[in-house]
């Protein structure tokens, strides 16, 4: 493992204080490659106020993840300046109270693993010291408990997870790329909910999945509700499973 990834448990102290005093300021915001989950695009697009499709067609690419076969989001960066995100301004983040999870997280990196016999997830969080950072000068010193709370990564963490299902399906079941209408099935699903919202109501989904009428009333105006629906519609729609 590289010296620049230190394994931690939950309990373990780290110090480390990010904020405009620090003189590496805003420098992890810029040379971008940010990827972005499901439930990450749905904070963001609320916060700007914008339907999911114009989200993703102004701030994001897509392409297909190497190891999973799936599609993969990525924030597009501002190519006029140094790659940086498009959120971030001399202050600061502008989009702060909806980061993305892993901004939420950082210093820290998650590593999730699911057992192929349990179906068990099984978290590790590694320390990322980065030579540029200057954040680990500062004295504030927290517990990895502690900072997953205060930045409020654990809801992130709660539907991110439920990925790992399809992960699962798609390595046991479906090795190899989607085909493009599974390809297509899945970003609506999983990224652009608005259009997957509209397809539901509009487009004869419900007959597809035999929606009851107290889970259209929870998915109507409730976007993770949407989310978890959608995710739950890939395991049957593509993989066969309920």
């Amino acid at each position: 493992m590289s010296e620049n990834f230190v394994p931690l448990s939950l309990n373990d102290n780290f110090r480390f204080k990010c904020s405009e005093s620090v003189p590496c300021f805003n420098e992890c915001c810029r040379d971008l490659n940010q990827f972005l989950t499901p439930y990450d695009i749905l904070r963001l697009k609320n916060n700007l106020g914008i339907p999911s499709d114009l989200f993703l067609k102004q701030y994001t690419t897509q392409h297909t993840g190497p190891e999973s076969g799936l599609p993969v989001i990525t924030l597009k960066p501002d190519y006029t300046s140094e790659l940086k995100c498009p959120f971030v301004s001399n202050s600061g983040c502008t989009v702060y109270k909806d980061r993305p999870s892993s901004c939420r997280t950082y210093p820290l990196v998650r590593v999730l693993t699911r057992s192929k016999k349990t179906g068990r997830n099984t978290e590790q969080y590694l320390l990322i010291k980065e030579p540029h950072c200057q954040g680990f000068k500062q004295k504030q010193t927290h517990t990895i408990r502690n900072w997953i709370k205060e930045q409020g990564v654990e809801s992130y963490n709660q539907i991110n997870d439920l990925l790992m299902e399809i992960i699962s399906l798609k390595n046991r079941f479906m090795p190899g790329q989607l085909s493009i209408k599974s390809e297509q099935f899945f970003h609506m699903a999983c990224y652009d909910l608005d259009t997957f919202r509209f397809h539901i109501f509009n487009k004869g989904i419900p007959d597809d999945l035999d929606l009851d009428s107290k889970t259209l009333d929870n998915v109507k105006n409730d976007d993770v509700e949407l989310l978890k629906l959608g995710i739950k519609s890939i395991k049957i729609k593509i993989f066969g499973r309920s």
